[in-house]
């Protein structure tokens, strides 16, 4: 060993194996401790602590171990874990999946450093979740509203439009009256979809009001690991330090889960359910549950996680644990998208467990909830007219259920569907649930008040 300045150089490397290396006469080091390794070149590249064995450490190259050799490499320990620069001068900037620049900036400066492991919020400072992030997207804000503080996760499939619908969300959020910043995070992205994420993203960060973090599908595994944290970390500075409201969308939740697995593997720990290691659980809510409001202090941090449900099974560990940690859904369908329904979303499998938390008057409209759940409710009756039409045919149905299927095949075409680049204010939203509600007989409309039938039902009949 050789020692630096405050640190100790290590050149007993036992064995490279892919992208991770074995340091033997190792002490003190602890899991996830970040690493330098320099190499005989003079090189350097980083890497994390997967795993420590008495006097042995394996590190994660990020870079790979291509042209490494065990004679000759050495590898500093940093003493600590991964730590980022915190601070306004993330804004615009576009960054690989650990932080790095790779839209041909400096480095990136903050105003302190923080641990990306961050620390969870202290439930009795926590305030509820209030007040609407408003998507411009017509099938979650007039019936899945996000609300300020909340953890909505979007459930798909593979092959439908997820990552579309997640810049779509990034790229169009909005709060009323308070500076707002977007943190998109990508995990697992093609090239193709990160050139896809950067022109969609493009006008929002060229106003400096948006991160990106972009993982690469053939980026290093635990490099995927570390980037919602990194994600989470700058947006709990710009929430509860700048004062900010802070959306993080995370993308794709299920290729992190998979980091995850293939981590613990090379850690050799006993997997648990579907070769997921047992602690999946815990390390899908360090991650879910650092967004929230504090109370006291100004900001919030909103977090919508994508996901895919392999085989669209959604007790699949993945899905079926972000259920449990999280405040509802927006579930994607492969029938809506076979109808060529774009954002493909099913609202009868969706829910905001806390949307009459951001909605109705002072926050949206005043209409607003009692709409939602008239058109939920007729929704669901026209889902089992449809099946009734199956059974008997549709010119054997009355003329109320004739109506219940027009108004269903409104909402699919008028409300939920809208174009990729296509911002809806609310009060259009609302006004197009109203029209197709208008081909109901008003004697079905139960939900809605008097008042407001007064004013805005006006009868219409046909498609």
């Amino acid at each position: 060993m050789t020692r630096w300045i405050g640190t100790v150089e290590h050149l007993g490397i036992t064995r490279l194996r892919g992208p991770l290396l074995v340091v033997r006469d190792v002490h003190g080091v602890g899991w996830d401790e970040s690493a330098t390794v320099r190499t005989p070149d003079g090189r350097v590249r980083n890497g994390l602590v997967l795993s420590v064995d008495r006097d042995l450490a394996v590190v994660q190259v990020f870079e790979g171990t291509d042209g490494v050799g065990v004679e000759g490499t050495s590898v500093v320990f940093a003493g600590e874990s991964t730590h980022v620069p915190v601070g306004e001068g993330w804004l615009g900037r576009v960054c690989n999946g650990r932080g790095a620049p790779i839209d041909g900036g400096p480095p990136v400066a903050g105003v302190r450093r923080a641990p990306v492991s961050g620390r969870p919020l202290n439930p009795t400072r926590r305030e509820p979740p209030s007040e609407p992030v408003l998507t411009g997207v017509s099938a979650i804000d007039a019936l899945t509203t996000l609300v300020r503080g909340q953890k909505l996760p979007v459930f798909s499939v593979a092959g439908l439009p997820h990552l579309e619908l997640a810049t779509q969300i990034a790229a169009q959020s909005t709060v009323r009256d308070a500076p707002f910043a977007v943190v998109f995070a990508g995990m697992g992205l093609t090239h193709p979809d990160v050139a896809a994420v950067r022109d969609a993203l493009a006008e929002r960060s060229a106003r400096g009001e948006l991160v990106m973090l972009l993982n690469t599908a053939d980026d290093p595994v635990v490099e995927r690991i570390l980037t919602p944290r990194i994600a989470l970390t700058v947006a709990e500075h710009l929430a509860f330090e700048c004062g900010r409201h802070v959306l993080v969308v995370m993308a794709d939740m299920t290729s992190y889960a998979e980091a995850v697995r293939e981590v613990s593997a090379d850690r050799e720990e006993i997997p648990g359910r579907r070769a997921y290691p047992g602690y999946l659980y815990s390390d899908l809510a360090s991650l879910y549950e650092r967004c929230g409001r504090i109370r006291g202090v100004a900001g919030s941090v909103t977090l919508v996680p994508v996901l895919t449900m392999p085989g669209g099974d959604i007790t699949h560990p993945v899905p079926d644990l972000t259920g449990y940690i999280t405040e509802g859904q927006v579930v994607l369908s492969t029938a809506a998208h076979g109808s060529g329904i774009y954002p493909p979303v099913d609202p009868l499998g969706s829910l905001s467990r806390l949307m009459r938390k951001g909605a109705g008057s002072g926050r949206t409209r005043e209409d607003h909830l009692d709409v939602a759940a008239q058109v939920m409710s007729c929704l669901s009756r026209a889902r089992h007219v449809r099946e009734l039409a199956d059974l008997i045919g549709e010119e054997a149905l009355s003329g109320t259920d004739r109506a219940y299927l027009a108004f269903a095949e409104d909402v699919e075409r008028r409300v939920l569907s809208q174009r990729p680049d296509e911002t809806r204010q609310i009060d259009e939203t609302l006004d197009l649930c109203w029209r197709a509600l208008s081909l109901l007989p008003r004697r079905e409309l139960t939900m809605l008040a008097e008042d407001a039938l007064a004013r805005r039902y006006v009868a219409r009949t046909g498609g």
